[in-house]
């Protein structure tokens, strides 16, 4: 056993080394064929490597909070596209190169699902990167200056989904906005890679508010031609959590 385990280490076989002694335990308890036994170590070498694999992309995708459907009020806002919302967390529509777009009123779930959607996305192994709107453009506006942008544009134009959360949600939008969300876009088309976008502003203000009509047009009609809508109507989860907070803090003052 040390020497097996000295080998396994020595190939960097951490999953089969992790589960080495009860595997063996367990097969010599059951009287199990030497086939079968190695078919579990194998498989717990499969799954280590998975669960990874998982882990680095979820570091490396810019995430800061694990977001699933569990957790999600449904009932509170029942005008929801509840089937639309489920049919994109299969992630279906990143393996045919579709887009998406979540638009609606504000605390409505837009992130919520926009980050559901991207850990789902991981837990399939697609390469996912996901920045609210205002660090996407801090980014592009940063890798121009330091003559980066090469490399940032591969970032963003590489990943099998790429997400931007929040557009528009600050009303002052850089001077360049429209150009690098453009080449982006036009990029990531061009490639059938997916990208998802969350917006509180109706579509047919993007041309105002990006001060290129031209351009929200070209975006647009990329992301609309292999993309799905989606409109998020209702009231506010954020404020009806602070309600809540308000209430419980009166009534522990009472």
């Amino acid at each position: 056993m040390v020497e097996i385990e000295k080998q396994l280490k020595a190939l960097r076989l951490e999953g089969m080394l992790a589960t080495l002694e009860s595997r063996a335990l367990q097969a010599g308890q059951g009287n199990i064929p030497f086939v079968e036994a190695l078919s579990w170590l194998l498989q717990d070498e499969m799954d280590h490597r998975s669960s990874g694999l998982r882990q680095r992309r979820f570091k490396a995708s810019g995430l800061n909070e694990l977001k699933t459907l569990t957790d999600f009020d449904w009932g509170f806002n029942p005008k929801l596209p509840k089937k639309e919302i489920y049919e994109l967390v299969t992630a279906k529509f990143i393996q045919n190169g579709e887009h998406a777009l979540l638009v609606g009123a504000p605390g409505t779930g837009k992130s919520h699902i926009a980050k559901t959607i991207a850990h789902a996305a991981i837990q399939s192994f697609a390469k996912t990167v996901y920045r609210e709107a205002y660090v996407f453009f801090e980014d592009m506006f940063e890798a121009e200056q330091l003559k980066k942008k090469k490399r940032i544009g591969k970032t963003f134009s590489e990943a099998d989904l790429l997400v931007i959360d929040d557009l528009f949600l600050r009303k002052k939008m850089p001077a360049d906005a429209a150009d690098y969300l453009l080449d982006v876009i036009i990029d990531r088309y061009s490639k059938r890679k997916s990208t998802l976008i969350t917006s509180n502003r109706p579509i047919e203000d993007w041309g105002r508010l990006l001060n290129d009509n031209a351009a929200s047009s070209a975006i647009l009609d990329r992301l609309l031609h292999h993309g799905h809508l989606l409109k998020f109507e209702g009231k506010s989860y954020r404020l009806k959590e602070a309600a809540s907070r308000l209430s419980q803090k009166n009534e522990k003052k009472g």
